[in-house]
């Protein structure tokens, strides 16, 4: 006791009380985050399923997608909360190596689905009129399930190559417990570099087509055939390039320090303490999935209308069960008597 009150080494029971504390708060964390994840995506995606069957629209398919894939990270979110508040239980390397390969793969398959939305708003932008002959049900359906086929491959790559696994037996399920660095730098060059390039073509390339428009209304407005509002095309485009921007923003904002960190670790595993990355900077990742809902779906007018309609159905029904339950139905409750229309003539 001496030693530990001079400044020595704590004991091995508070280093334990510590831990145990750390990773119930993490636990705490992940469980709000997923639970915010999933609520904010679930309405969305139950909204926009009812939009297209209604208007029968191919390109809000690929939104829906985006909100399916982020409750799937919401889910998966969720269980690696469980696992960090059941710090007792051990876990098999076989089921952190699942476990993280499902993480990993609904993560790819929201960045995918990032880019497929801004590939959509950039087509409708570039070919106006020929985008309802190219957006079809069959290609679409095409591109979503490829999207999948490349995100679960990314995600179960360790399943396939083994090398990629790192034996642990530490209880925890985590990246650098249960993955070779060299894995995390592969999900970055299939998977996030390629995205984030591909974000930055499409808003440049919209940029310029945005530009050339801007330039066709102010030749009109200065010959006098203009009148005072913006023609809807040029609203229209401006609209999308400020989602696409704030789609890109966001999601390099999430991402861009986890992966950096993840390389620099790798490189130098004294520099970057993986405890940080994953704590902090993992999170920071999977907030985007939170995010997505609020930057692209909640904008569009159609979605908020719709979703205000849902919370007034449920409310209402939340309302009639409750003036249901105070009838006290069990009573002898007699039903008033009926009055006819030449009773209330009279």
């Amino acid at each position: 006791m001496a030693e530990n009150r001079a400044g020595g080494a704590p004991p091995l029971w508070w280093v334990s009380h510590q831990a145990a504390t750390a990773s119930w708060a993490l636990g705490a964390i992940f469980a709000v985050l997923a639970s915010l994840i999933i609520a904010a995506n679930v309405p969305v995606a139950i909204v926009l399923l009812c939009h297209i069957r209604r208007s029968g629209s191919k390109g809000l398919c690929f939104v829906l997608n985006l909100a399916l894939a982020d409750a799937m990270v919401g889910f998966t979110v969720m269980g690696l909360a469980m696992d960090e508040l059941s710090r007792p239980f051990h876990r098999s390397q076989n089921f952190c190596v699942l476990r993280m390969a499902f993480v990993i793969s609904s993560c790819a398959a929201s960045i995918l689905s990032l880019t497929l939305v801004a590939c959509d708003r950039h087509l409708a932008i570039r070919k106006p009129f020929h985008y309802f002959q190219l957006v079809t049900g069959p290609r679409v359906g095409v591109c979503l399930v490829g999207l999948w086929l490349f995100a679960a491959i990314v995600g179960f790559l360790p399943v396939f190559i083994p090398r990629f696994q790192r034996v642990s037996n530490h209880w925890k399920c985590s990246f650098f417990n249960i993955f070779q660095p060299s894995y995390m730098l592969t999900v970055f060059c299939l998977g996030f570099f390629p995205a984030l390039l591909l974000f930055l073509y499409l808003y440049c390339d919209m940029l310029k087509i945005a530009s050339v428009h801007v330039q066709h209304i102010q030749e009109v407005e200065q010959a006098g055939l203009g009148g005072g509002c913006p023609p809807p095309r040029a609203t229209s485009d401006m609209k999308a390039m400020h989602t696409v921007a704030m789609l890109i923003g966001c999601f390099t904002l999430s991402w861009l320090p986890f992966f950096i960190a993840s390389i620099v670790q790798m490189a130098c595993p004294a520099c970057v303490p993986y405890k940080v990355i994953e704590s902090f900077l993992w999170l920071l990742g999977m907030g985007n999935s939170l995010l997505n809902p609020l930057l692209y779906s909640y904008w569009q007018r159609d979605v908020q209308f719709q979703l205000a309609q849902l919370a007034a159905g449920v409310k209402r029904r939340v309302l009639l069960h409750l003036g249901n339950s105070r009838c006290f139905p069990g009573k002898d409750t007699k039903a008033p008597p009926a009055v006819s229309c030449l009773e209330l003539q009279d």
